[in-house]
């Protein structure tokens, strides 16, 4: 999530922009797949965590279930300090009793040393316990961490916010998005019995610990490391089903007993959401695990299954219009982007944090669609015209592979600004959401490169966009369209420029009822002759800039 717009940052200095970041080894371990962690496969997260509002303190364990693939004996277990690992625990299934192993600690990585080498296939168990005090967050969810926060009647009010800085800030975790548990994930939480503690999925068991509440929450599809989220807090809820693509989906709603009555309100609008998002991209991926929407201490984040809110309960982004069109206030903002990663982030996750321009650009452009489905074509045009206003171009969308490291704030408004490019110069809705739904469906429950998605979408839509992807995701130069009108002649005369070598996007649009086709190439003006009677220049170009992301340009 972690919403990008242009009010919430400072104008990066021209020394910053132009400068190199430098890369610890820290950043390699963990944004690199190493001989430490290629070899096994995690299927399987059991996280039990017993947290201390009062000293913001956690206590806890993990259960790694993993496969081996390739012959190692070296573990890496990510946990960012100043959490302690006290002990870890290898077993099989062969084993009567797990043994302990040593381990080296690193900052924020720990190196276990097995004797002998697990055989290729096998399957085992690493049980890892830990304490300590979690980094705190500060501003979540942009700055990650543990919430410690009090509800509106002094109730302690509990969660964490971890994308980007990963997991392993609360728990050992193997934190890389390339490796989600094939098999799902178990959270325990041990909370004091005047608390309700939510997680995702669906809940499998309660009991009393003494003077505690155990709940135990278990989602059985794949899922995103800093997807799961514990929720803790005086929360009431209710359910209702969704007639959906493949039956019925069970609806569970969680808010804090005091905004009870102003949430039932706001939340109707998620039968309305999964409708136009089942339109335009195809089932709800994770049916078995049910839909949640949970009242946060922050704006709002992806957790799969388990939607945090925190918008307030308005329209907008916490009551704003970020297009300023006037459409962005007819909906809640959290609602329905947070909802849409469900499809792009969850469902689709990307290898590498440098390609999430897939999770963010499509879960912005959800927006337009949600706009595009309610109000038509030309709301969602207006929308997604609107947003353009916050892209910086300050650098590239697509960041450095194999160090943990995001690219621009960009691969939100311009991302979705690229989609609603492509999606017209395709010039064919029904072909587009076929793409959109295939996408869903043939990368369902699956981790992909940014290649992948490229390739996918050019290979159904029948056209080569590689340099139209180059263009937005791997530069900042945004394609002026030069040109030049003939009034007397009729003729106009156009072609690209700031563009990259063999830039090659398609324009048709439809003017004043009339069908145009411009396929400009870079540097070399082309010629088309207008026919049309009443034909306004002004007005054809204003045309072309609400359905392309191009600069325009008169020549003189």
């Amino acid at each position: 999530m972690k919403i990008w717009t242009s009010f919430l940052f400072i104008t990066l200095t021209s020394f910053a922009l132009h400068s190199q970041p430098v890369f610890t080894l820290q950043d390699t371990l963990r944004g690199s797949l190493n001989e430490n962690r290629d070899w096994f496969d995690i299927q399987r997260y059991d996280i039990n965590v017993t947290p201390s509002f009062t000293t913001k303190s956690i206590t806890g364990h993990v259960n790694w279930t993993a496969t081996v693939v390739k012959a190692s004996h070296a573990i890496q277990i990510d946990l960012q300090q100043p959490l302690i690992i006290d002990s870890v625990v290898y077993a099989t299934a062969a084993m009567k009793k797990g043994i302990s192993l040593s381990f080296t600690r690193n900052l924020n990585v720990a190196m276990v040393e097995m004797k002998d080498k697990p055989a290729i296939n096998s399957s085992f168990n690493l049980i890892i316990y830990f304490h300590g005090t979690p980094r705190e967050a500060i501003r979540p969810p942009w700055d990650g961490g543990w919430i410690w926060k009090k509800d509106g009647n002094g109730k302690p009010w509990m969660s964490v916010a971890c994308q980007g800085i990963g997991a392993s800030i609360w728990y050992p975790c193997k934190d890389h998005q390339s490796d989600e548990p094939d098999h799902g994930a178990s959270l325990t939480m041990n909370v004091p019995d005047t608390l309700f503690a939510v997680a995702n999925g669906r809940m499998i068991k309660k009991q009393r610990l003494n003077n505690l509440m155990s709940y135990t929450w278990e989602v059985n599809n794949p899922i995103n490391n800093y997807n799961i989220i514990p929720y803790i807090g005086d929360y009431v809820g209710w359910s209702e089903k969704y007639p959906g693509l493949k039956g019925d989906l069970d609806l569970h709603y969680w808010v804090l007993r005091q905004d009870s009555s102003k949430a039932r309100s706001q939340f109707v609008q998620v039968p309305q959401m999964l409708k136009a998002f089942e339109y335009w991209m195809g089932p709800y991926p994770f049916y078995e695990d049910g839909y949640q929407l949970v009242q946060s201490p922050h704006l709002g984040m992806e957790h799969q299954s388990a939607v945090a809110y925190g918008n307030k309960f308005m329209n907008g982004y916490l009551g704003q219009d970020l297009s300023g069109s006037g459409w962005g206030k007819k909906w809640d903002f959290i609602i329905v982007h947070e909802s849409g990663h469900e499809w792009f982030a969850n469902n689709i996750t990307t290898q590498d944090i440098a390609d999430m321009w897939v999770h963010e650009g499509f879960t912005n452009y959800s927006e337009t669609l949600m706009t595009d489905y309610y109000f038509g074509v030309e709301a969602g045009n207006d929308y997604n015209f609107g947003i353009r206003k916050n892209i910086r171009n300050d650098k590239t969308i697509i960041a450095h592979y194999g160090v943990n490291e995001e690219g621009s704030g960009d691969m939100y408004d311009k991302g979705s600004n690229m989609i609603h490019t492509i999606r017209h110069s395709i010039n064919n809705d029904s072909l587009f959401r076929l793409i959109i739904i295939g996408l869903n469906k043939t990368f369902y429950h699956k981790t992909v490169t940014t290649q992948d998605i490229e390739n996918y979408i050019s290979t159904q839509a029948g056209f080569n966009y590689k340099k139209i992807y180059d263009q937005y995701l791997r530069t900042t130069q945004i394609p002026t369209l030069s040109y030049q009108y003939d009034a007397k002649e009729k003729i106009l005369t156009y072609q690209w420029k700031n563009c990259i070598v063999g830039f090659n996007l398609s324009m048709p649009l439809t003017y004043n009822g009339k069908k145009y086709q411009l396929n400009p190439i870079d540097y070399i003006p082309q010629k088309k002759l207008i026919t049309q009677d009443n034909f306004d220049i002004n007005e054809f170009i204003k045309t072309i800039n609400r359905l392309f992301y191009v600069n325009t340009v008169v020549e003189n």
